[in-house]
């Protein structure tokens, strides 16, 4: 169904109202969620239908208790994520600012944080090379195992370019859980080699697959390897659990890195050397039925234009009801 962007924001802020956030969190989490909403990123407002994600009684001061120049190691204080991560990135954006490169780590989180790629573009746009590592809930398993051992462990990489950042946004997994809630919602099977049931067999149920394991984004060797760094980095690096160590239910972690590009020569060569490239990879020659070569987030940065141009966009028709539902809680 198509809905004016008014409406869904609107719905968004009465829905995160009803899950007890105060005005100042509702704009960070909203900007959030609406960022992959409308880059067809299933991160978005799938995440507030059903048990939604209320924010935590026990959430404390969000607090950096370890710091250097160039880095910060921040207390979620079980905190929502996308609150969080918003702080950790206002602080790795003014250290790599001033000393031109920053490490941020946030742990005590058990909440999504969101599209990784959303933390990225923001310093991207400030003209800064990000990295963006995140761990969650044990859900995939490692290659040659049915057994959920690591997170969906996404990762996103930004570097700043004309007319728009290159980001690539991707989960290590085959697809994210939340990509298993809106399948189960909209009553879709999922293909039957991404994930495993709870005995340990292949299925396109994605109830089932919620019950039992997913796959390696590659179903290989080297996904659940890419799988294991991102648990690593966004892990034990920052105070977080891992691979089922530690409070994996409270204790979920990020890491944010910030880098100016100035560090290693001149930063408008840079990123005209990046546009030039980019426009070198979109001129190569194309299979035939291929209309146009993209850049990683190319495609979801032109979706999300045309819907803040038309002011419309379509959301499946169960999770708008889901939304709407949560909304009218608020009320």
């Amino acid at each position: 169904m198509k809905i004016t962007l008014e409406e869904l924001t609107d719905l968004t802020d009465k829905a995160l109202k009803n899950y007890g956030y105060a005005d100042d969190e509702i704009p960070i989490i909203r900007q959030a969620l609406l960022y992959a909403q409308l880059r067809g990123n299933n991160q978005g407002v799938v995440k507030l239908i059903g048990a939604g994600m209320p924010k935590s009684p026990d959430a404390g001061e969000i607090a950096i208790v370890k710091e250097t120049p160039v880095s910060a190691r921040i207390d979620g204080s079980g905190n929502q994520a996308m609150v969080v991560m918003n702080k950790a990135v206002t602080v790795a954006l003014a250290k790599a600012k001033k000393n031109g490169f920053a490490i941020v780590g946030t742990f005590n989180t058990s909440t999504s944080s969101g599209a990784v790629g959303n933390y990225a573009m923001q310093l991207a746009q400030e003209g800064l090379i990000a990295l963006v590592f995140g761990r969650s809930t044990e859900r995939v398993a490692m290659f040659g195992s049915c057994e959920p051992v690591f997170g969906t462990n996404p990762i996103a990489v930004a570097i700043p370019c004309a007319p728009s950042p290159v980001v690539l946004d991707m989960s290590t997994a085959a697809i994210s859980y939340f990509g298993l809630i809106e399948a189960k919602t909209a009553g879709r099977k999922i293909p039957a080699d991404m994930a495993y049931d709870g005995q340990g067999q292949p299925t396109d149920d994605p109830a089932a697959a919620i019950q039992g394991a997913i796959r390696s984004f590659d179903r290989s060797y080297k996904g659940s390897g890419l799988a294991l760094v991102a648990e690593i980095l966004a892990g034990p690096l920052v105070g977080a659990a891992c691979a089922g160590i530690g409070n994996s239910k409270k204790n979920w972690g990020h890491l944010v890195i910030a880098i100016d590009p100035g560090l290693l020569g001149d930063r408008d060569e840079f990123t005209g050397n990046v546009a030039a490239m980019a426009a070198k990879i979109k001129s190569t020659r194309r299979l035939d039925g291929v209309d146009e070569i993209f850049v990683p987030g190319e495609r979801e940065e032109q979706r999300a234009r045309q819907c803040l141009e038309s002011g419309e966009i379509n959301i499946e028709d169960n999770l708008l009801d889901g939304l709407r539902l949560a909304a009218r809680q608020a009320g």
